[in-house]
């Protein structure tokens, strides 16, 4: 099925309705926005990270507080492909989206800032940033630009320059916390938007894949686009199972 079909035609063209007449419209996006721009996912069946990896040993909390040099090693080749990647259709067409005044918020679970890079506006990062650092012992943040480089080319762990400690990416591992005061903006705006866009995200890990149902049961209309099924796709009027890099271009090229 192309996104040329008439029963996506037909979706798109009930989407751009929904985005057209709302008035707040927010959007959580996952992996699956990235993957376009080459960085891979984490779930899919045989190329997904943790169908190499358990996260529990190189992505948790607990990982890193025992074994960093580790956790740095893991995260070496995908710091690499986040930092040579760029914005896709996918981001580019929420970006004009935002500066056509049709989108209030994007909400994403990704950690690797092509939202920022397409458009920096209005973002939650609810699982957290590699553009920020954070000292384990005098708890300093610090920008990661000048740590990155040497990290990638030569696998240096970042070290605090105030007190010498490791430097920890502010991207939220297994076992921690997502950053509150992110998280609370996120519910907030869910409780009082009147549409939500889905994009992306298979709606797997949470709190964050309760979002859709928060928003929904505050009687906000629903648009979920994503390769797959996700456990809120009987709640939305839209349902779109295609590859979000081609379908957000053609809501937009719709509106727009």
């Amino acid at each position: 099925m192309t996104i040329k079909s008439s029963r996506n035609s037909q979706y798109i063209i009930q989407a751009a309705k929904l985005i057209k007449e709302a008035r707040q419209t927010v959007v959580l996006t996952g992996a699956g926005i990235s993957t376009g721009s080459g960085i891979p996912d984490f779930r899919s069946e045989g190329s997904g990270l943790w169908s190499t990896y358990d996260p529990f040993e190189v992505a948790s909390l607990s990982a890193f507080r025992y074994h960093p040099e580790r956790f740095f090693q893991w995260m070496r080749p995908l710091a690499t492909g986040i930092l040579a990647a760029k914005p896709n259709n996918a981001h580019q067409a929420l970006a004009r989206l935002q500066q056509a005044g049709l989108i209030h918020l994007i909400i994403t679970q990704n950690i690797d800032g092509l939202h920022h890079k397409a458009y920096p506006s209005n973002i939650l990062e609810v699982h957290g940033t590699l553009r920020t650092l954070t000292c384990v012992g005098c708890f300093k943040q610090i920008n990661s630009t000048m740590y990155l480089e040497p990290y990638i080319e030569h696998g240096e762990i970042p070290r605090c320059p105030t007190c010498g400690n490791i430097l920890k990416p502010d991207v939220v591992l297994f076992e921690e916390q997502l950053p509150i005061q992110v998280w609370m903006q996120a519910q907030e705006a869910c409780s009082k938007c009147d549409l939500m866009i889905v994009g992306g995200s298979s709606l797997e890990v949470m709190p964050v894949a309760g979002l859709p149902m928060r928003a929904v049961e505050n009687e906000a209309h629903l648009i979920i686009i994503n390769n797959t099924p996700t456990y809120i796709d009987p709640r939305a009027e839209v349902v779109i199972h295609h590859n979000i890099t081609d379908v957000l271009p053609a809501i937009v090229d719709e509106l727009i």
